[in-house]
């Protein structure tokens, strides 16, 4: 990655607010639903820990119970945390649900293996001091903090308590998680007995914050990093509940070079720059404050999107619309939306090339013209604060069209754990 001169304060303070009110409108900055911001804070400032971005219900991937939505069921979901801290929340969204959803009970305790949690990690939830409660149609809340302190890297277990009919719901297609549903309420069984139904989906579970651990001082540091795109981001063909997207690996390499950071995943599988989808969520450009610049704790975006925009167009597949053909010039403006909305919001953005794509099916010679170009944009414009270049990183020696052999996990589009790992290699940690 090469880093670029940071945009001054300054700058982004004179920019800022001629830009407030198209960002707002535009990108979906504001925050909406009752006690958005949870309980209020004192002390040190919440961190988000784990974040995954909100869908509306469909198909378009794996069977998932999205469409059906609960009723009378107990959903339990496992993430792991790349952040620790000695209090924890939750974050719950209904943003693309039609009606009120009310959550009867919720849990957050330690994971023990599947669907089991530690015995005596079990605490309860609650929203403003009450067990249960309702999110509004396309809200999403906070929980209050709960006493339950967490190490970065360990795995917990969020356990809902859905007792009313819930209707089409608000989720996160593709996990690479096994989550685990339950007749009846068994929001505080320490067993796993009860949950024999599973699922690689989230549900309603947007994020996991944290607060108190590593710095008593950092109530104004920034330290976050998002890492937002497609399913590239997302982690397809990643091996299920082991934790190997390159966020993960990001994480895990930070970590090891003794400068831990949160590191928070806004990869949507099929996610498109410039135009929303019924199956792959909505534009990046519409969704990037909700999934990114609005997360807690955080200070730098490394944007990776674009390879749907140019390739949809290129295959039949009947998800892949809309697919109109896009130029480069065309995505580099969307592109410069993301720039101007992060600068506004006073968080740096890192750039990345688009990995090669050929032998896949979103390949075609007008794709590869503009994926060119775009990567040619990304390398030496100098609009983004650093970039990291993928392309280059995962290109095959011998064909530089194609994904290394090593990396690819077969479909020549999307890495295999060990691309991931090399995405991650590809990062100068320095310019984050």
């Amino acid at each position: 990655m090469r880093s670029r001169t940071r945009t001054s304060a300054a700058a982004v303070a004179a920019t800022a607010a001629t830009a407030a009110l198209a960002l707002t409108a535009g990108l979906g900055l504001a925050v909406t639903g009752a006690h958005a911001s949870g309980s209020k804070p004192s002390g040190p400032a919440w961190t988000a820990a784990w974040a995954a971005s909100p869908q509306r219900a469909s198909t378009g991937f794996k069977a998932n119970w999205s469409e059906d939505g609960f009723s009378g069921h107990t959903l339990r979901q496992i993430v792991r945390v790349t952040e620790g801290g000695d209090r924890s929340r939750i974050r719950l969204s209904n943003a693309y649900g039609t009606s009120p959803l009310h959550i009867a009970g919720a849990t957050i305790a330690r994971t023990k293996k599947g669907a089991a949690v530690e015995e005596g990690s079990v605490r309860r939830l609650t929203f403003e001091g009450r067990r249960s409660v309702e999110i509004p149609a396309h809200g999403q809340l906070s929980s209050d903090e709960a006493g339950l302190k967490l190490k970065p890297f360990e795995s917990v277990t969020v356990t809902l308590h859905l007792a009313r009919t819930t209707g089409p719901a608000t989720f996160h297609a593709q996990s690479f998680a096994t989550s685990y549903r339950a007749d009846g309420d068994h929001v505080g069984d320490a067993g796993a007995g009860a949950f024999d139904e599973s699922t690689e989906s989230w549900y309603f579970l947007s994020g996991v914050d944290v607060r108190g651990a590593r710095d008593r001082d950092r109530a104004h540091t920034r330290d976050g990093i998002v890492l937002f795109g497609d399913s590239i981001t997302d982690g397809f063909a990643s091996s299920t509940d082991l934790n190997r997207r390159w966020s993960d690996a990001l994480a895990e390499r930070l970590a090891k070079a003794g400068t831990p950071r949160p590191v928070l995943n806004a990869g949507i599988g099929g996610n498109l720059v410039l135009n929303d989808s019924a199956w792959y969520g909505e534009r990046g450009t519409a969704r990037f404050g909700r999934d990114a610049l609005d997360l807690p704790g955080v200070g730098t975006v490394v944007v990776l999107e674009g390879l749907n925009d140019i390739g949809f167009s290129e295959s039949d597949t009947p998800t892949y619309k809309p697919a109109p053909k896009v130029s480069a010039a065309e995505l580099i403006a969307g592109h410069r939306k993301l720039i101007r909305a992060g600068h506004a919001k006073g968080v740096k953005v890192v750039g990345a090339t688009l990995l090669p794509l050929g032998g896949s099916d979103h390949y075609g010679e007008r794709a590869a013209k503009v994926s060119d170009e775009f990567n040619e944009w990304v390398r030496n414009s100098g609009e983004y604060d650093g970039y990291v270049d993928f392309d280059r990183a995962l290109a095959d020696p011998a064909d530089g069209e194609r994904i290394a052999p090593e990396f690819d996990s077969g479909d020549h589009l999307h890495p295999n754990d060990a691309g991931y790992r090399a995405m991650a290699r590809a990062v100068d940690l320095e310019a984050l």
